[in-house]
């Protein structure tokens, strides 16, 4: 299974690099991340005509990043996807409660139902809009680049297409994409994401205007286990078939399959086998279909010092085991380097909020893809 703890720590222990690269903030759970200074807006001015005095902080840095990313985005996907960022509302803070031992996240109804004595040992902690846009994983525009690998690949538009993303981490790109016509499930089995996203936070959303005049699109969520609890099984299997399968930096094969020893609060457990895996995968897609893994990672410690899964970015499924599952292979851990390094610079995640340089992306942030296709 992938355990909360892992889920946790799959982008936020891609420290020193990736928690400072991401302008992560503290992270609410205790686990490792960069200084509260790194939530700072990066240097980008809003672009001329923005109307920047009725944006709030979260609003307005979400614009300015797509505005940073806008060179980047080549395919009519990706550009519609920043420029809705316009149109994100604003979001009021919201309660949870954390129990500090285990690192629990509840709702307040969730935690209202506990045993008075459990309940008095929580620690009621506020969420703001910061935090419902970018959780404990950084900019939702990070997204940007599998969607443009997508729509080289086939997916020119997300209007009325079903998109799973396994491990989603923040609902701000759903939220995006759903703006945009899509019908989107996130499926992360994280208390924080429980108790942060309630069902006020789902169902249809409004099209992003001046960006999609279309039917609207809808966001639904499922935090459990899948596929290997039976109601999400049910659960995701009623909101597709899916046109895209998308997985960011959780399907990592230093996560799933390390190659040296490593501390298994840091590993992710999938629950099944690897066929049972990609046969959920496979079904769960429509002929055509495709299952995109995209990683970011640090670079790998040498030999003679502790193993970091999270620096092993490549696919835990191997071309053979992919095409026995009724794949086709479009490509297999494609080094992505080049196209990262932009990006975390359009991102200032070299940066502090001094705008000193303080971390070399030419040395320390890689990425890799995989893409295949479920054979018709």
């Amino acid at each position: 299974m992938i355990t909360s703890r892992a889920i946790k720590l799959r982008t936020a222990c891609l420290l020193p690099v990736l928690a400072l690269l991401m302008s992560c903030a503290t992270s609410p759970t205790g686990t490792r991340s960069p200084s509260e200074a790194t939530r700072t807006t990066t240097s980008q001015e809003p672009s001329r005509g923005s109307a920047a005095s009725s944006k709030t902080d979260t609003q307005q840095r979400l614009i300015n990043e797509a505005n940073a990313l806008s060179p980047l985005a080549s395919t009519e996907l990706g550009k519609r996807f920043l420029h809705a960022t316009e149109a994100l509302p604003a979001v009021g803070s919201r309660v949870a409660f954390r129990d500090d031992n285990t690192r629990e996240f509840f709702s307040k109804a969730e935690a209202d139902a506990l045993a008075p004595e459990r309940r008095g040992k929580l620690a009621q902690v506020t969420l703001d809009e910061y935090r419902f846009y970018y959780t404990k994983y950084g900019s939702p525009l990070a997204y940007l680049r599998a969607l443009e690998i997508a729509a080289a690949n086939g997916l020119d538009s997300v209007a009325g297409e079903r998109i799973l993303d396994f491990g989603y981490g923040s609902i701000g790109h759903l939220r995006l994409l759903a703006s945009i016509g899509a019908h989107v499930v996130g499926v992360d089995p994280d208390s924080y994401l429980d108790a942060l996203y309630s069902s006020a936070d789902q169902g249809a959303v409004p099209p992003a205007r001046g960006v999609y005049r279309g039917a609207p699109g809808t966001i639904h969520l499922v935090h459990e286990r899948w596929p290997t609890s039976a109601a999400a099984a049910a659960r995701v299997g009623s909101f597709g078939p899916y046109r895209l399968i998308v997985s960011k930096n959780t399907l990592k094969r230093g996560y799933i399959k390390p190659e040296r020893r490593a501390n298994k609060n840091q590993l992710i457990d999938l629950g099944v086998d690897d066929a049972t895996f990609l046969k959920a995968i496979h079904d769960n897609l429509v002929p055509g279909g495709m299952l995109l893994i995209y990683n970011l990672a640090p670079q790998q410690n040498p030999a003679d010092k502790p193993f970091l899964p999270h620096a092993d970015a490549r696919s835990p499924f191997s071309p053979e085991q992919f095409s026995r599952a009724g794949f086709q292979v479009v490509a297999h851990n494609v080094n992505d380097d080049a196209f990262v390094r932009k990006m975390g610079s359009a991102l200032g995640w070299d940066k502090n909020d001094k705008g000193e340089v303080v971390n070399d992306l030419a040395t320390n942030l890689f990425a890799q893809y995989t893409l295949v296709k479920r054979i018709k």
